[in-house]
């Protein structure tokens, strides 16, 4: 029996005012950030996945309810997504609240999916896993007992600090160049060397996850059409303690069409793999109680992600723009706690949410595209304009009212 657990990241950034600072707002949010943007963008994903998908899901979840081998899904729900779902479409928060309990579990991570995983200091980081942890248990009931940096980011450091904040277990990419020969279908930990509590590391199985967020419609492909069945018989030979899918939300319907056919196999997925004695649904937290098979030892230098080719940080810190406006984020954090203001501490916590320093990178080739995808600028460099010039409206503000 191999336990298999399916997780989805959800998540929508708060985006930036293209045509630079408003003066005139009302609050520092509306200075920086554009609401008719992020309705707009929040509504068409709604649409397109985030309402089929899920009703899909819930449906499955109570038909498969009490047969022995019932459907379980985990999310990955960032902050800024939940602000958002509760002023545009608070029904969505309603219909996760509707799984049978045995049947979902949340998965922790950074407040308002941020990069303060990379601080050198990792007190506000620490702050930021509390502080999702509480949204997630006040909006949905349950704690996470597992958690995920932001994009899967991380290293030896940052596992250090899911097991001192108490979690059973932390998420991560499958990297090869971690792994070598072995298998990410087991679970892992720290290395020896780490002073200290350790914790579970659980590894997204890169190529099954991909088969479908990334490949599932690519008629180039040899596989092509993916079917549930096809796509079960491979989970069920696969060899290992755990399977753990890890893949956007945004995949079922919206990266990949209706047309495309994949809510369908959303929709049959969970029955195909339900009918397979060898395949088990189980939540990460259950598989987070699992022994480590070995280590896995990910070097501040060799950061871990999900995210391009590479794997690694360089998709938020690869170019001199990234690195200037991410180490202008973190100088900021000594004044703005000094100030102590929280609309302040609000706003530059969402000056931190990944996608701004995503959406400026320099990448080219199927990386660039996939970077492009999902940037609402122009070019990158004018994606580096506009987050400048709020980010230095922002110092500026910050100075005024320390100054007053």
């Amino acid at each position: 029996m191999t336990d298999l657990t399916l997780s989805f990241e959800v998540h929508q950034p708060h985006r930036l005012r293209i045509d630079g600072v408003k003066e005139d707002a009302d609050s520092l949010y509306e200075r920086y950030f554009d609401d008719e943007m992020n309705e707009h963008f929040f509504k068409d994903v709604a649409e397109n996945c985030y309402f089929p998908a899920t009703e899909r899901l819930l449906r499955a979840a109570r038909q498969l309810e009490g047969t022995g081998n019932e459907l379980v899904v985990n999310f990955s729900i960032s902050s800024s997504w939940i602000e958002q779902a509760e002023k545009y479409h608070p029904e969505l928060i309603d219909m996760l609240n509707k799984f049978p309990d045995d049947s979902i579990d949340f998965i922790g991570q950074a407040h308002y999916h941020s990069l303060a995983g990379l601080f050198f200091d990792k007190e506000e980081f620490r702050w930021q896993l509390e502080k999702h942890r509480d949204i997630i248990e006040e909006k949905f009931g349950k704690r996470p007992k597992v958690m995920t940096n932001t994009e899967l980011i991380y290293h030896n450091d940052i596992g250090k600090v899911a097991a001192e904040e108490g979690y059973e277990g932390i998420f991560t990419e499958g990297a090869g160049r971690i792994l070598g020969w072995r298998s990410p279908n087991h679970a892992y930990t720290q290395p020896d060397f780490m002073d200290g509590e350790k914790t579970n590391i659980l590894l997204r199985n890169r190529k099954l996850t991909d088969d479908v967020g990334y490949r599932f419609s690519a008629d180039w492909w040899s596989e092509y059409p993916l079917t549930a069945d096809k796509y079960a018989a491979w989970l069920d030979e696969a060899q290992g303690d755990m399977i753990n899918l890890f893949m956007d939300y945004e995949t079922f319907g919206e990266h990949h069409w209706e047309g495309t056919g994949i809510l369908w196999f959303l929709e049959d997925l969970p029955h195909e793999i339900a009918g397979r004695e060898g395949l088990k649904f189980k939540k990460v937290r259950e598989v987070a109680q699992k022994d480590p098979v070995g280590e896995f030892d990910a070097f501040e230098y060799n950061t871990v992600s999900w995210a391009d080719q590479e794997m690694d940080a360089s998709a938020w810190l690869g170019n001199p723009m990234q690195k200037m406006l991410f180490e202008k984020l973190q100088d900021l954090e000594e004044r703005v706690k000094e100030l102590d203001d929280p609309e302040v501490l609000d706003v530059w916590r969402k000056f931190l949410t990944s996608d701004h320093l995503h959406h400026i990178a320099t990448k080219s080739m199927e990386d660039g595209s996939v970077h492009n995808y999902f940037s609402y600028f122009d070019h990158p460099h004018q994606g580096f304009a506009v987050i400048t010039e709020h980010i230095m409206d922002f110092q500026r503000q910050v100075e005024k009212k320390l100054n007053e």
